[in-house]
Parts: structure tokens; C-alpha cells; sequence
């Protein structure tokens, strides 16, 4: 499998700092080694998960890149001032971030409760709107940016007992194009990625992953792999990308033709 994706070690973000929320496994974690390959130093992120965020840091520093932690609920304001204060403290300033964080939620709607509802709104869509909001003043003194959004495919197609989760993305893709044209003055990009069917670690206990959604493949005949979708997030962060903005990048193997 393409593990290697991503991680081949480069110097076009060197100089430069990236924070990744909810980077302690799976996409979240290959996205923070992949900009750490690409040169940038990257602050690690993660709510509850300090022994998978710390392997996270130690994986970086091990390939000869630079990381740091920093614990912090993307939904508390005053947590999203620290964490980015954090990460300008150590490194010095900020270029890029990608709001990654998330929860995963599987529930019919009838039996969706108001708190679960918002948890998964808020972690998804408040989270992105606090970090980038936090995130916005060093961009502009580093002049100018990248902020990447990690979007889903049942945003786009839909799917059952996910509408919750489909609300979140949906509104992420929407404040990606919102984001792009408010930022553009000030040399600030904003993307969306929107991964496909991944193979990932599921983190909730007493979710499992249903097994219609194990036998579906793309027409690629296999799932992605974490390092395919960060490979794509460092693209958007290099001196490649810059004249790409507000846009849904889909990196799903076939999965939805747009």
C-alpha cells in the first residue's frame, strides 16, 4: 500500500509552521508528518487523545522534522486562543492550518439527541470557525496563508444515519468558499479536501463500522490510505498552489465523479 505517500522528505514548506487540529491518529497524523516532511514545523493537536498526539510528535522528530503538542478542545474559544498561542510561542509564527478535528457519529435521525447533534457541529464547524478566526492575525503578519479544511464525502452524496455529520461537512465545504473570497486580499488560500473511502482506525467504542460500508470499494479496487489525502493537503500548502482557492478537492479513488 502507498504509506510512503507524502512523506518523502522535502524543503518547499521549510521556514514555515502549520497547525493541525485533531492530528493524534489516522488522516489527522499523516497530514502532520506529511507538512513535517515537507519542512514546516508543525504544532500537534488533539481534545482527549495525549498518548496517540504524543506518538504523533515522536513519529515527526524521529524523521528529523519538528513538532510540538498542544491539548485543546477546538470548541472552546478561549482553548483555540491558547492553542494557537502555543504554537506561535514555540515556532515563531503560523502559515498554515488545517482543520481536521472531528467525531465520527452513526445515529438514526429520530434517535439523534439535541447534545449530540451540536457536539458534531460544533467540533466540525465551530472548531473550524475559532482556529481559523484565532489563526487569522499571524497569517497576515507571516503575509499570507493557507487554511485547509477537511471535508467528507457523505457531504456530497449523502447518507443514512449520518445527518449530523452531513450537516457539519456540508457547512465546512460552505465556509471554505466563504473563507476564500473574505481571505484572498490578504494572500491567504482556503481549500477543502474531501476524502473517499479511507482506511482509517475507528476511535469510538461501541461503533463498528457497518459491514456494507467494509465491502464497498471505489473503482480504484481499494480504499486510500491516510498518507493519499495528507499528500494533497501539502500540495495546497506549497508554493504550487497559490493561485488555487475556495474550492472542494475530492481524492476518493472514483467513489463520486464531479
Amino acid at each position: 500500500m502507498p504509506s510512503s505517500i507524502g512523506m518523502t522528505r522535502g524543503t518547499e514548506l521549510a521556514g514555515k509552521v502549520a497547525l493541525v487540529t485533531g492530528s493524534a491518529r489516522n488522516i489527522g497524523r499523516a497530514i502532520a508528518r506529511a507538512l513535517a516532511a515537507g519542512g514546516a514545523a508543525v504544532m500537534v493537536n488533539a481534545n482527549t487523545s495525549r498518548a496517540e498526539a504524543e506518538q504523533t510528535v515522536a513519529m515527526i522528530k524521529g524523521a528529523g522534522g519538528k513538532a510540538a503538542l498542544h491539548i485543546a478542545d477546538v470548541t472552546d474559544a478561549g482553548a483555540v486562543a491558547a492553542l494557537v498561542d502555543a504554537a506561535v510561542r514555540e515556532f515563531g509564527r503560523l502559515d498554515y492550518l488545517v482543520n481536521n478535528a472531528a467525531v465520527r457519529a452513526e445515529t438514526p435521525f429520530a434517535q439523534i439527541r439535541f447534545e449530540e447533534w451540536r457536539r458534531v457541529l460544533s467540533t466540525v464547524l465551530d472548531g473550524a470557525f475559532l482556529c481559523t478566526q484565532a489563526s487569522l492575525p499571524h497569517m497576515i503578519r507571516a503575509g499570507g496563508g493557507t487554511v485547509v479544511n477537511i471535508g467528507g464525502l457523505t457531504a456530497h452524496r449523502g447518507a443514512d444515519g449520518r445527518a449530523h455529520v452531513i450537516a457539519a461537512k456540508a457547512g465546512l465545504a460552505g465556509l471554505t468558499r466563504g473563507l476564500a473570497l473574505d481571505l484572498a486580499p490578504h494572500r491567504i488560500t482556503v481549500n477543502c479536501v474531501v476524502p473517499g473511502t479511507i482506511e482509517t482506525v475507528r476511535g469510538l467504542p461501541g461503533a463498528p463500522e457497518r459491514p456494507e460500508h467494509r465491502r464497498s470499494l471505489p473503482p480504484v479496487g481499494r480504499r486510500g490510505e491516510p498518507e493519499e489525502i495528507a499528500a494533497m493537503v501539502r500540495m495546497l500548502c506549497g508554493p504550487d498552489a497559490r493561485y488555487i482557492t475556495g474550492q472542494s478537492i475530492h481524492v476518493n479513488g472514483g467513489g463520486m465523479l464531479t
